[in-house]
């Protein structure tokens, strides 16, 4: 995996996580901008999720099994898109909690997966 991306998405994570649970305690929900917010970080995770899928096509293997990495990988791309779907439906402060909550998970889902492939 490259470190590099891991940690921009980490952070990207957080900051939205940040974002987004500062609007939850003021009450709003989830605006355009949080919505933009939430394309750049999946736009991070694809970009993760394509450099995930070309390295073990090149013959790279990480420390705990291809499956186990696959499936993580799929899992924190779809975080974030999962969790602003839900506010969708939910256009309450809840809603804006319920993204801050999809980015914290993808940020521990990044720690993972850097421990899965051997960092």
């Amino acid at each position: 995996m490259l470190d590099a991306l891991t940690v921009a998405l980490s952070a990207a994570a957080l900051a939205l996580a940040a974002w987004c649970g500062f609007a939850a305690y003021r009450d709003q929900p989830t605006k355009d901008w949080h919505f933009i917010g939430m394309a750049v970080v999946t736009v991070l995770a694809l970009a993760q999720l394509a450099t995930g899928i070309v390295q073990l096509a090149r013959g790279e293997k990480p420390d705990e099994g291809s499956v186990i990495f696959v499936s993580y990988l799929i899992g924190a791309f779809a975080a974030v898109p999962a969790a602003g779907f839900l506010s969708l439906a939910e256009r309450t402060r809840w809603g804006s909690a319920t993204v801050a909550a999809g980015a914290v998970v993808l940020a521990v889902l990044e720690v993972r997966l850097y421990d899965i492939w051997g960092g």
